[in-house]
C-alpha cells in the first residue's frame, strides 16, 4: 500500500465525527487494514479491538461471507429504486430478519443508520395513534442519558446534554424519565443490578402531568450503551411493558447496539423476555460494513395502516437507499456467518469468562465502578478535577499505544469485541488493560 494512503498530507477538510479534531490530527491514528479481531495501524502495528469497531463489528473483520456476497452483489444489481419498485434481495433480507426477531415482529423498514432507525420508529408510532383515529398522542418519552442518534427526533428524546445543549428547542412535546444509573446502591455489579427497578415508576409521573391520551410511545435503550453502559435494573423493563400497556402507549426499544447477539441472544428483547412494539436496528446488522438499519414493528402496527384505497401510499416515509441491493446483500452475508458460526448466542457461552476477567480491574488506581451484561463492560474511573474525561481519554490514547482499542464516554471505558472473541483474546484484553489503568495518571 502506498504512502499516500496510509497517511494522508493533507487532514484539513475532514471535520471528524465525535472527535477532538485538533488533538488527532496533530498526531493521527490511521487504521488501514483489519481481520478477525484484528486492526492494523498505518504504521504497521497490530491493535486488538475490544469495542467492535464502533458497537458494529459483531462477527469480526473482513469475513469471507459478507465480503463475497458484497463483490458479487455489485457485479450483478448495484442500485434499484425503493419507492415502487423493488429488488428480491430486499425482500429475503426482510423474512429473515423477521424469523430471528421477537415472536409478533412480523415487519421491517430499511434506513441506512441508527440516528434513521430511531426517527423513522419515532414517525411511525405518531402516524400510527393517527392511523388509529387518537391523533392526540403526540408526546414522545424519552429518558436522561438515553441515546438515539444525533438525528432531531433522535436527540430530542435522547438524554446526552452535550448532544442536545447546542441546537436549540429540538422537538416539542417530548419529556423524560430519570435515568437508573444509582452507583451509591450498585457499584461492582455483577449483571443486573438489585437496585432501581422502580424508577420505572417515574413512567407513571410523567403520565399523570401530561395525561395517557396525549402520549404516543416511551422509546429506550434496554442497556444504554453510548452513555457509558447503564444496565437495567431487575425488574425495569418489565415494569415499563406494564405501564405502556395499561395507557395504551407504544414501547420502542432501541436495539442499534444490543441487537444481533450482543447479549447472547439475538435481541435484547428475547434476553430480557419483554416485548417491545417497536425495535430499531442498524450496527451489527452488516456487520458494520456498509451503512444499513431495520426497523422491527408488530403486524398491529403494520395493518394500522393497511387501509383505504390500494393505489395510494400508506405511509409517507422512506429514503433513496432504503434496502439498497448490495446493503441487503451484505446484512444477508452477515446472518449467514452469524447463524453458521452461533454467534448470536456465543455471548452467552463466554458471558461468564468475560464477566470475571473485567472484575478482575476492580483493584486497579481511580477505578470506582464496573458493570457488566453479555459481552459489553464498563470501567468507570474517578475523574481529574477540573478536568472531566480527560482521565478516560488519556487511557484510550495510552490503550491504543499498547495494541488495545477501547471506547470511552466521560470518564467511562466502555467494552464490546467482536464476538467471534477467544478466551485468549479476553486474558490479552484485560492484561492490557490492567497495564494502562495501573499507569494511568
Amino acid at each position: 500500500m502506498s504512502n499516500r494512503l496510509n497517511t494522508p498530507n493533507d487532514m484539513r477538510a475532514f471535520w471528524m465525527p465525535f472527535t477532538a479534531n485538533r488533538q488527532f490530527k496533530k498526531e493521527p491514528r490511521l487504521f488501514v487494514g483489519a481481520k478477525d479481531m484484528h486492526y492494523q495501524t498505518h504504521d504497521g502495528r497490530q491493535v486488538l479491538d475490544g469495542t467492535a469497531g464502533l458497537w458494529c463489528v459483531n462477527a469480526g473483520h473482513c469475513r469471507p461471507k459478507i465480503t463475497e456476497a458484497i463483490r458479487e452483489q455489485a457485479g450483478e444489481l448495484d442500485y434499484a429504486p425503493a419507492f415502487q419498485l423493488g429488488h428480491p434481495k430486499a425482500f429475503e433480507l426482510a423474512n429473515r430478519l423477521v424469523d430471528i426477531a421477537p415472536e409478533g415482529m412480523n415487519h421491517v423498514l430499511y434506513t441506512n443508520s441508527g440516528s434513521e432507525s430511531v426517527d423513522t420508529a419515532l414517525k411511525v408510532a405518531l402516524a400510527y395513534h393517527r392511523a388509529k383515529g387518537d391523533g392526540s398522542r403526540f408526546r414522545l418519552i424519552g429518558r436522561e442519558r438515553g441515546y438515539h442518534g444525533v438525528n432531531f427526533g433522535g436527540i430530542s428524546v435522547g438524554g446526552i446534554v452535550s448532544n442536545r445543549k447546542m441546537f436549540g428547542t429540538l422537538l416539542t412535546g417530548v419529556d423524560h424519565m430519570p435515568h437508573t444509573h444509582l452507583p451509591e446502591k450498585n457499584a461492582f455489579t455483577r449483571g443486573q443490578p438489585e437496585h432501581g427497578g422502580d424508577l420505572a415508576s417515574e413512567l407513571e409521573r410523567i403520565v399523570t402531568l401530561h395525561d395517557a391520551s396525549t402520549i404516543a410511545a416511551v422509546i429506550v435503550e434496554p442497556v444504554a450503551g453510548s452513555t457509558g453502559v447503564l444496565i437495567p435494573p431487575k425488574g425495569y423493563l418489565q415494569k415499563l411493558r406494564e405501564i405502556c400497556t395499561k395507557h395504551g402507549i407504544l414501547l420502542i426499544f432501541d436495539e442499534v447496539i444490543t441487537g444481533f447477539g450482543r447479549l447472547g441472544a439475538p435481541f435484547a428483547a428475547q434476553y430480557f423476555d419483554v416485548k417491545p412494539d417497536i425495535i430499531t436496528t442498524a450496527k451489527g446488522l452488516t456487520n458494520g460494513v456498509i451503512p444499513m438499519g431495520a426497523v422491527f414493528v408488530t403486524s398491529e402496527i403494520h395493518d394500522a395502516f393497511m387501509n383505504g384505497p390500494e393505489h395510494l401510499i400508506e405511509f409517507f416515509h422512506g429514503y433513496t437507499y432504503s434496502g439498497n441491493p448490495i446493503a441487503s446483500a451484505a446484512a444477508l452475508g452477515t446472518l449467514d456467518t452469524y447463524k453458521e458460526e452461533g454467534l448470536l448466542t456465543r455471548a452467552a457461552e463466554l458471558a461468564s469468562y468475560w464477566e470475571d476477567g473485567l472484575h478482575s480491574l476492580k483493584d486497579c488506581p481511580n477505578v470506582i465502578d464496573i458493570r457488566n451484561i453479555g459481552l459489553i463492560g464498563a470501567i468507570e474511573l474517578s475523574p481529574i478535577a477540573g478536568e472531566p474525561t480527560k482521565r478516560a481519554f488519556s487511557a484510550f490514547l495510552k490503550a491504543y499505544e499498547r495494541g488495545l482499542l477501547i471506547r470511552t464516554t466521560g470518564d467511562i471505558i466502555a467494552l464490546s469485541p467482536p464476538l467471534i472473541i477467544e478466551k485468549h483474546h479476553i486474558d490479552e484484553l484485560f492484561d492490557k488493560l490492567r497495564g494502562v489503568l495501573k499507569h494511568n495518571i
